[in-house]
């Protein structure tokens, strides 16, 4: 034992550091009111629909995200110009947004093929596109030939669907 008396105050100390840790932890009073009940805004909700320039907004302007081809063939028909001019006239409105062109294949030939003939069609409708105004410089391409099909089968009808040149927004 020390010689030395521990006066009363002295063990309270820890106490009162501990209440006052604790006080200052305590919540503070909002610095504004809450909405009136009438008002039906919601602060903390999301603004609805699409953001402007994004996949979302692209795909809910445009007559389709895709064309399609014929068996060996990349040329862009009419039925394709009318969904290529929707895209044209998305992007017109959107000139920060860039696009990426994806080109496909059905599962028919060599790999080395499809892929080229996947970048075929995807150039066809980057082309189609610079014809209507879009700039080059927005527009990238990239084949995945038959390594990316839409619909699995063996058959015409899975095929048509996989002979295809896709365009996604990129940020």
């Amino acid at each position: 034992m020390s010689n030395f008396p521990i006066s009363p105050k002295l063990l309270s100390l820890p106490l009162l550091i501990a209440a006052l840790s604790l006080s200052a932890c305590s919540k503070k009073a909002p610095q504004g009111l809450p909405p009136a009940p009438g008002d039906n805004m919601d602060y903390n909700q999301a603004p609805s629909g699409p953001i402007k320039g994004s996949q979302e907004d692209f795909l809910a302007n445009v007559a389709a995200d895709r064309i399609f081809f014929e068996t060996d063939r990349s040329n862009v028909d009419s039925e394709d110009q009318e969904i290529m001019r929707s895209q044209a006239a998305w992007l017109v409105a959107n000139p920060s947004a860039r696009i990426r062109i994806e080109g496909h294949c059905d599962e028919r030939g060599t790999r080395e093929y499809n892929l080229a003939l996947g970048e075929r069609r995807a150039n066809a409708a980057k082309n189609y596109l610079s014809t209507l105004g879009v700039q080059l410089s927005r527009i990238s391409v990239v084949s995945y030939g038959k390594e990316r099909p839409d619909a699995l089968g063996s058959d015409e009808q899975s095929w048509a669907k996989n002979r295809r040149a896709v365009t996604v927004t990129v940020r």
